[in-house]
């Protein structure tokens, strides 16, 4: 079984992700952040593919996939990087990024690569999910991988009902229309929104993504889904002086 489908099998609520940006601060810290991000209890981990035109992500994202880029960091050192992340970890890892520079590297060979490398899903929003069935669905199955995808405030019904159809895993749910960022509470738009969509009764998980930023907007996010996923405030934390591993030892434990 998938890691990822074990882990909403075996852990119902409040699960937390992860998501940094491979390459950031350092070139080499890639496997140091998952290894303490794992150490620190966190259930899932998403590893950015940095990119030169992150369109849905905010600044503090954007300025690390910019450094991150600058520091040498491109799919293929990445995959270098992650060929023993199975000895130091077995929580599931999700690549996350934009479909340019997997297209560039061939979308075969990416999936057989993180086959290889142990990496259980992808989280690709610029990749339709229609082209997604026609195309790579079956490369996906293939390889054991799993594709996210994603809902926001303006998907009608039907097409959240869609995409919860052809889904394998979970579904990401977008919190807000604008870029990602923090948000220190939700108002109660979102919370209708959440509301809204527990009402559906999806047969997929879902995790609420952008904005969450501490403990409040963390268990706001978890009281209608099954858990959420942190990245530009996580990301912030690591710009803060001292070693990786107390910066996020000291972060994870402000949210539970």
């Amino acid at each position: 079984m998938n890691r990822i489908n074990k882990l909403f099998k075996n852990r119902k609520k409040k699960i937390l992700s992860v998501y940094f940006t491979a390459g950031y601060p350092e070139v080499n810290d890639t496997i140091s952040i998952i290894k303490e991000l794992d150490r620190s209890g966190v259930d899932m981990i998403e590893i950015g593919m940095p990119f030169s035109d992150p369109v849905a992500d905010g600044p503090v994202i954007q300025r690390s996939s910019e450094i991150a880029l600058k520091n040498g960091m491109n799919i293929n050192f990445l995959f270098n990087q992650l060929g023993k992340v199975r000895e130091i970890t077995d929580i599931p890892l999700i690549l996350m990024g934009y479909i340019n520079p997997v297209f560039r590297y061939g979308m075969e060979n990416f999936l057989k690569r993180c086959n290889e490398t142990g990496i259980d899903g992808t989280i690709i929003p610029d990749l339709p999910p229609d082209v997604y069935i026609e195309l790579y669905e079956p490369l996906y199955v293939r390889h054991d991988i799993i594709n996210v995808f994603l809902v926001s405030p303006q998907s009608s019904v039907e097409r959240i009902k869609y995409l919860d159809q052809i889904s394998r895993g979970f579904i990401y749910v977008v919190s807000t229309a604008k870029t990602t960022g923090v948000i220190n509470s939700f108002d109660q738009s979102h919370m209708d929104y959440f509301r809204k969509l527990d009402n559906l009764k999806l047969k997929s998980p879902r995790l609420v993504g952008f904005g969450i930023s501490e403990r409040t907007s963390y268990n706001q996010a978890c009281e209608y889904s099954d858990g959420a996923i942190i990245g530009s405030a996580f990301i912030k934390a690591l710009d803060e002086k001292g070693p990786i591993e107390g910066k996020i030892s000291s972060f994870i434990s402000t949210l539970r």
